[in-house]
């Protein structure tokens, strides 16, 4: 009895009290970045606050945000998923090479096919080979950036018929942004509302406890990156029709844009915390600052220092924050 009284006072104590106090601030900062970034850029450009930008923010978000629905849900488990640029890269090249022979129907379905099983090829080596899932992304990253340049080689590869993503049925905003936000929403519920939600959480935040009250932990991250597998199978089929062509560079640097903003948006990099609402915040003040720094006419080669600044700026603020939650 005196174990479990220590027990309950440690989790309802005060760490635990700071721990829930937490959460607020963390949204608070989030949310006044963003706004600083909203009134900073809207004082130097007369074009950033009007609906068209908004839409072309939102638009640009698309395929980033969609790739960072499943890579949230792998990072709170704790997991990486680094192959998910030459992973859509792939996944577009067979979907337009099967396109011109068997047609878009079929084609379709074949991209599914392959982002799934990419999906399941990672999955397979982390929770049944036992290889770490940094190491085991970074080799399919490289092992399918390197067949899409070698089957699709230096030469953009059309496709025709394929422009659902750019059509806009309501208030001009295109399928793929409306896309990005049906996932989002589905992820969060996912999180926050299912069992499948909790286990993962569980795993993050202690994989060796999670397996030991029964969690079938191996299973559970297999599971997530199956959904990572399938978000680059729609990232593909979203690039494909957005640029009607696909090549050995399509989903360059989309692994750093996708971590950057799972962890700007407040999921940790030991996993357990982290939210998909977090996850579009940081999409959002990436978003914005790519977007005012164009309108500024601002060198797109600074987007970049800014998108690694920013990278630097969330974990060195993550490593802060756990060193402030375990005092």
């Amino acid at each position: 009895m005196p174990e479990q009284v220590q027990t309950t006072a440690a989790a309802t104590g005060p760490a635990a009290t700071m721990r829930a106090r937490m959460k607020a601030p963390e949204w608070g900062a989030l949310l006044i970045f963003l706004l600083a970034e909203i009134v900073f850029f809207a004082i130097n450009s007369p074009y950033f606050l009007s609906w068209p930008n908004a839409v072309n923010i939102i638009t640009a978000l698309s395929i980033t945000g969609i790739l960072a629905a499943g890579g949230t849900i792998l990072l709170i488990a704790g997991q990486f998923d680094l192959s998910v640029g030459s992973g859509t890269a792939f996944v577009a090249l067979m979907f337009a090479l099967a396109a011109q022979s068997l047609g878009i129907l079929p084609a379709t379905g074949i991209a599914v096919i392959v982002g799934v099983g990419i999906g399941m090829l990672n999955g397979f080596l982390v929770t049944v080979v036992g290889v770490n899932a940094l190491i085991t992304t970074l080799g399919t990253l490289a092992i399918f950036r390197g067949l899409t340049l070698s089957i699709g080689g230096a030469s953009s590869v059309r496709i025709t018929g394929f422009d659902w993503a750019i059509a806009r049925p309501f208030l001009d905003i295109p399928l793929s942004a409306v896309l990005f936000l049906v996932i989002a929403l589905i992820i969060a519920v996912l999180l926050s509302r299912t069992v499948f939600g909790r286990t993962i959480y569980a795993i993050g935040a202690n994989e060796n406890a999670a397996r030991l009250v029964g969690i079938r932990t191996k299973k559970t991250l297999f599971v997530g990156f199956v959904i990572s597998g399938l978000c680059m199978a729609i990232t593909g089929l979203v690039s494909a029709s957005q640029l009607g062509s696909t090549s050995g560079t399509t989903g360059m640097g989309l692994e750093l844009a996708v971590v950057t903003a799972i962890i700007l948006g407040g999921t940790s990099l030991k996993g357990g915390t982290g939210s998909m609402f977090g996850t579009v915040l940081g999409l959002l003040i990436v978003g914005v600052l790519n977007n005012g720094m164009t309108l500024m006419n601002i060198n797109s080669t600074w987007q970049q220092v800014a998108a690694g600044t920013l990278l630097i700026l969330a974990v060195s603020f993550d490593q802060v924050r756990q060193r402030f939650i375990r005092v």
